[in-house]
């Protein structure tokens, strides 16, 4: 007999992954909804991932330089909360697992930032998540070049699936990481060459690689279920000098019993006798939700593994000189004295009350903010001179050193949207981005999923009107104020004049918890605001900005160039011994959060009430009541100069004094 001690047994890669595979069938089919085919496929690439290559701490899930994670195909939900749940996650409980798609429950059908730690990003609208990706990986590149790679120095993974690369938005991704050469991006591509309705070659013949390639980034393919090759992949794209995507050929449900490499495991339970079936081909005795002790205690060792790292990390920290503003940075704090400036400028602007459009407004805002607040990075979608987002001087954004501040987007609004939101989630910047206000068309989707993540990210939509004149309707947003309003926790704002425009700047600033949108005008308005006031009026969302000569018997709304329109109105009004008052409504969403007392002191009830707006009415009726008059925009535009349209479509001061005098 040998005295030799009996080793320990380990558990191997494989069991690893299969850990992943039963979790999510089980997940899956204890909800009797969800995804459990691409889990199980690229569960052999997501355990060479978490085991070899990604850096992060599992007990210190905002670990400021951990690499960022992205589950793209969303759908494949169960992967992402198996991986963290094995890593020992606190939140990541069993309970939790078998609680899956379920009122009340950290694990939602997709995943969703802010419930579940270890989630980076809302992912679900394929295609976004790598778009968002490419924010992140930007966000990394400009940070180390800001705090050095002491501080800053890490990794974004992504793992897509085939239908995130059939949206169109993964052109404008790969396109905008290709011209930026952002390395230390990796795409994992989960190339099954299955959709929900069958071979992807059903709808699609594109050649991935040659795409991706095309748009500079270095491509490899391999055997997805190989972990060796698949090792060997990622060792090869941590040392490629440009973007990378990595082709992993699986077999969509790998391990499945009889249906493995059927489109049938994409978006439905395997059902109690497959499940069965598959347990015994994997040799797994255990219940569900249940682990063994050696993969347990394999994958718990995993996500301890950059607890060194992270607090060598912390000490480098403590020690770096710019410690203190870095810290600040990445909790979303602004500087000391942020508004300063811009206050000084806001009082200078009561005096000599300029007339210009409120897209120069916001340049001018800009002049004063972007010195005050160094994590600000702007940017336009091809339309900087338009959008007056661009402040002199500043560098551009841009490889090899991505210090700039500014960034090209390209003709890529939702690519730019979705940038924005990667930027602002990986923490340490604050991105705002311009464009046409109708082109917001283009970029809503990711504007709705920054709103649902609750990330602070600003747009700013010129031209937003029927006043940007001769390009005609094609280019005039008429229902776009009503569309971008509709979506919840987003912060739309439509400032009157400059000192409007500089108070909504602020606003969004402050906003750490949701988007903004400026909608801003091409064409010239008034100066209204010229009375010194010692608080931000539209931090209110609607406050009254000419009071009634006597008890008032007309309330007039405005909003943006249209709120000259009302103070005109009223003019003539008052001059027909009508007392008038006038409410400018910068944003709506604000306005809700008031108080009932200060919602029913600004509407005005009892008296007639008539809103101005050049778009269409549609979230009007909040302020004028079923009685009250809506002058703007039933349909879309027409070409002609921006007088003569506000003319032809009755959007006057006189159509606004008319439709008072048909309620009185």
């Amino acid at each position: 007999m040998s005295d030799a001690k009996t080793a320990p047994v380990k558990a191997t890669p494989k069991q690893m992954a299969d850990a992943i595979r039963v979790l999510s069938m089980d997940g899956v089919e204890k909800a009797k909804s969800g995804h459990p085919g691409m889990p199980m496929g690229m569960a052999d690439v997501a355990t060479v991932l978490f085991s070899r290559f990604l850096k992060f701490d599992a007990g210190r899930p905002d670990w400021a330089d951990r690499d960022r994670f992205v589950l793209s195909a969303g759908h494949g939900s169960m992967l992402i909360y198996s991986l963290l749940h094995l890593c020992g996650y606190e939140a990541a409980t069993k309970e939790e697992l078998s609680n899956f798609r379920q009122w009340g429950s950290r694990t939602a059908g997709h995943p969703e930032y802010g419930h579940m730690p270890g989630v980076e990003v809302t992912t679900g609208p394929l295609g976004q998540g790598l778009a968002t990706s490419v924010g992140l990986a930007m966000a990394e590149r400009h940070l180390a070049a800001r705090f050095g790679e002491d501080l800053v120095d890490h990794r974004t993974w992504v793992i897509a699936g085939d239908g995130c690369l059939m949206e169109g938005v993964s052109q404008e991704a790969i396109a905008l990481a290709g011209r930026y050469r952002l390395n230390k991006l990796t795409v994992l591509w989960d190339d099954n060459a299955i959709t929900i309705d069958g071979a992807v070659s059903l709808s699609d013949a594109t050649d991935q690689k040659a795409r991706f390639k095309a748009a500079g980034w270095a491509v490899k393919a391999v055997d997805g279920h190989d972990m060796h090759a698949i090792r060997a992949a990622m060792k090869w794209a941590v040392r490629q000098d440009k973007p990378t995507l990595i082709a992993c050929k699986t077999k969509i449900g790998r391990g499945a019993a009889t249906m493995e490499g059927s489109h049938k495991t994409h978006g439905a339970a395997l059902g109690a006798a497959e499940i069965a079936a598959t347990r015994l081909g994997l040799s797994w005795t255990h219940d569900p939700f249940e682990l063994p002790e050696t993969i347990e205690a394999a994958w718990r060792k995993v996500g301890k593994r950059g607890a060194k790292d992270r607090k060598k990390w912390e000490a480098r920290l403590a020690a770096h000189p710019q410690a203190g503003d870095f810290t600040r940075a990445m909790a979303g704090d602004l500087p000391d004295g942020a508004f300063d400036a811009l206050n000084t400028k806001m009082a200078e602007l009561l005096e000599t009350k300029p007339a210009q459009a409120t897209r120069q407004s916001s340049g001018a805002a800009l002049d004063e903010l972007f010195a005050a607040i160094p994590e600000m990075i702007g940017g336009s979608a091809d339309l900087t001179g338009s959008n007056n987002t661009f402040v002199k001087n500043t560098p551009i954004y841009d490889a090899p050193t991505y210090e700039g501040r500014y960034i090209n987007y390209g003709i890529r609004e939702f690519g730019m949207a979705a940038a924005m939101n990667g930027l602002a989630l990986h923490g340490g910047v604050i991105p705002y981005g311009g464009t046409f206000m109708v082109f917001s068309d283009y970029s809503r989707p990711a504007i709705r999923l920054g709103a649902l993540m609750g990330v602070r990210a600003i747009h700013v939509l010129t031209h937003d009107s029927i006043g940007l004149g001769e390009d005609g309707p094609t280019h005039q947003p008429v229902e776009h104020l009503a569309a971008l309003r509709a979506i919840p926790n987003l912060l739309v704002f439509r400032p009157a004049d400059t000192v409007e425009a500089m108070e909504c700047w602020q606003i969004a600033l402050q906003s750490k918890t949701a988007p903004s949108a400026l909608a801003l005008s091409r064409q010239k308005t008034p100066a209204v605001r010229t009375a010194t006031s010692s608080e931000n009026l539209s931090a209110r969302g609607a406050y009254e900005i000419k009071a009634a000569s006597a008890e008032a018997r007309v309330t007039l709304f405005g909003t943006g160039t249209e709120l000259a329109l009302a103070l005109q109105a009223a003019e003539t009004l008052e001059a027909e011994g009508v007392p008038t008052r006038v409410v400018s409504v910068p944003c709506f969403e604000l306005f809700e959060q008031q108080s009932a007392d200060y919602q029913a002191s600004i509407l005005g009830r009892g008296t007639v009430r008539v809103a101005v707006e050049a778009a269409i009415g549609q979230g009007w009726g909040r302020f004028i009541g079923e009685d009250g008059v809506f002058v703007g925009m039933t349909g879309f535009g027409a070409s002609a100069p921006a007088e003569v349209l506000y003319d032809k479509f009755g959007i006057t001061a006189d159509a606004v004094v008319a439709a008072a005098r048909s309620r009185l």
